[in-house]
């Protein structure tokens, strides 16, 4: 075997790439690096059928914002591209032709509708040892038959052919030994001549083989094709270069059982998608993880606790500390339940550590979008005093709309609660007493403040709430003098101001009184 790392990631461009593939890539990323080795995209779009305009170009949108760097790839080239299978076509039929000389594999003839009446005919049907004798293929029918009909044009297709009896050994990084006796498997199509395509299991083989990888790490739902892959490294003569295979626990639904569906996903009010996706038939926009706030390292830090665990209560890790602690078996065999609260709260949880500057660099487009433009270290300075309250960059408007705009309404409730009668002199004295002040630091503001309250006897809880009131239009908030410090000792008196003219002694105000 290859003595450097090689792993791939194979997905096929048949439509958005499914949160769930997104964790396999990662755990093939932080294995191959850890160990040194390289990370390759091939992208298995053997079945023309299925092709999707737009989704190999949204695979790898997905890996540049994620940060996930391949070695080699469709985009970037490699020693052993092409990397597209549908650029490999010549280099299958070698392998085809290689299999049917050797008598490991066989031309079937039948078509969709013969195959449907043996359906219908014998229950479970399969097309195995014990019904290939009763089909139409070169294992029946005369040498001179076959060859009319493949010189004649007639569409056929080239099966494995698997011997009964035989145990197959999968050996697996994660569930161990997993011993299936070849009597299950049935004669899979490898090829198609009517498009002149392998099928993914030959493609899959021989691709790996010449590209040379070292370990296959997959989803759990490729581990029933697992053993017909053996046993065509076996038909091949490649078993000493049979890669390692793990197999990785399902992606299971919030709440039930069965694995994460898109279904799900729109049930529950969460992306199952890494980008947003245009349907390119229907229109319908899917939901992305970026699209609806979530950061890059949040969700790659959430999706590798997603079937993995450290050991340690440690649970925010860096791409590089991933690799460094990731390891196999630490891996569950069991499926792992997707909890979207979690994934919120990893988001938060790198909002709260994210530098302010870059902070306040997202969030420069949502107050573009509200017609606002504002100094960085303003902005820097003023997102600092509320990322503790939101998971989400684009919920910070709704915690800082007041810095920039003065409120035009005020919070009933509150106002009630909070605006007494002798209030509206109070925040005149208030609006008097700042205008007077040189120093607008924020340290300056509360001493002087303060002082004042004591010295003339005032109710502090009165004054300040009435204060943020006046300032915010509602009662939230932070420490109130970091927000009058930001928007200026100007705007902190007109507020003042507008606040006693609009709220005044209305009778209405304190009709509750």
């Amino acid at each position: 075997m290859h003595q450097k790392r090689r792993v791939r990631f194979a997905p096929s461009p048949t439509g958005p790439l499914h949160i769930g593939g997104v964790r396999t890539a990662l755990y093939n990323y932080l294995y191959t690096k850890q160990q040194g080795g390289d990370f390759i995209l091939r992208i298995e779009d053997t079945d023309s059928s299925r092709f999707v305009p737009g989704a190999e170009d949204y695979i790898q949108e997905t890996f540049n914002w994620l940060g996930l760097v391949f070695d080699e790839s469709p985009e970037k080239g490699g020693t052993y591209g092409p990397y597209r299978q549908s650029e490999r076509k010549d280099i299958y039929k070698k392998y085809v032709d290689y299999l049917l000389e050797k008598g490991a594999a066989y031309i079937a003839f039948d078509t969709p509708e013969e195959l449907d009446a043996k359906r219908s005919e014998i229950p479970n049907f399969q097309y195995d040892a014990s019904t290939r004798e009763g089909m139409r293929n070169s294992l029946t029918l005369p040498e001179l038959e076959t060859q009319s009909l493949i010189n004649n044009g007639t569409q056929y297709v080239v099966r494995i052919k698997v011997v009964p009896g035989e145990d197959i050994l999968v050996n697996d990084m994660i569930r161990g030994e997993v011993v299936i006796n070849s009597s299950v498997l049935d004669d899979k199509v490898i090829y198609k001549s009517a498009d002149e395509l392998p099928t993914y299991h030959l493609a899959n083989v021989v691709d790996d083989r010449l590209m040379e990888i070292t370990h296959v790490i997959r989803g759990e739902e490729w581990l029933p094709s697992a053993p017909l892959h053996v046993w065509l490294y076996r038909s091949l003569e490649w078993e000493e270069h049979m890669p390692q295979f793990a197999h990785l626990p399902l992606l299971l639904k919030p709440d039930g059982k069965g694995k994460l569906s898109k279904r799900d996903g729109d049930r529950l009010g969460f992306p199952v998608f890494p980008l947003e996706w245009v349907d390119p038939v229907s229109g319908e926009v899917s939901s992305g993880y970026r699209e609806t706030g979530y950061l890059p390292d949040a969700v790659i830090n959430f999706l590798a606790f997603l079937g993995w665990n450290p050991g340690t209560e440690q649970e925010i890790f860096s791409l590089d500390e991933l690799v460094r602690a990731f390891s196999f078996d630490r891996c569950s065999k069991s499926g792992a339940k997707f909890d979207v609260e979690k994934a919120k709260w990893y988001n938060h949880q790198y909002i709260l550590r994210m530098a302010d500057d870059k902070l306040a660099e997202l969030f420069e487009p949502v107050l573009e979008a509200k017609g606002i433009r504002a100094p960085r270290e303003k902005v820097a300075e003023i997102v600092s005093l509320v990322k503790e309250r939101v998971h989400f960059v684009n919920e910070l408007w709704d915690q800082v709309a007041y810095f920039f705009t003065a409120p035009d309404s005020y919070d009933e409730k509150t106002v009630r609660k909070r605006w007494k009668q002798d209030t509206p002199e109070h925040m005149r004295q208030l609006a008097g007493l700042i205008r007077q002040m040189d120093d607008f630091s924020a340290e300056n503001q509360e001493n002087i403040v303060m002082e004042w309250i004591q010295k003339n006897g005032l109710h502090t809880g009165n004054i300040m709430n009435a204060f943020r009131l006046a300032i915010v239009g509602e009662g939230k908030g932070p420490h109130i003098f970091h927000i009058t410090k930001i928007i200026g000792k100007e705007e902190t008196i007109e507020r003042l101001e507008r606040a006693v003219s609009l709220l005044g002694e209305n009778e209405e105000t304190f009709k509750h009184e």
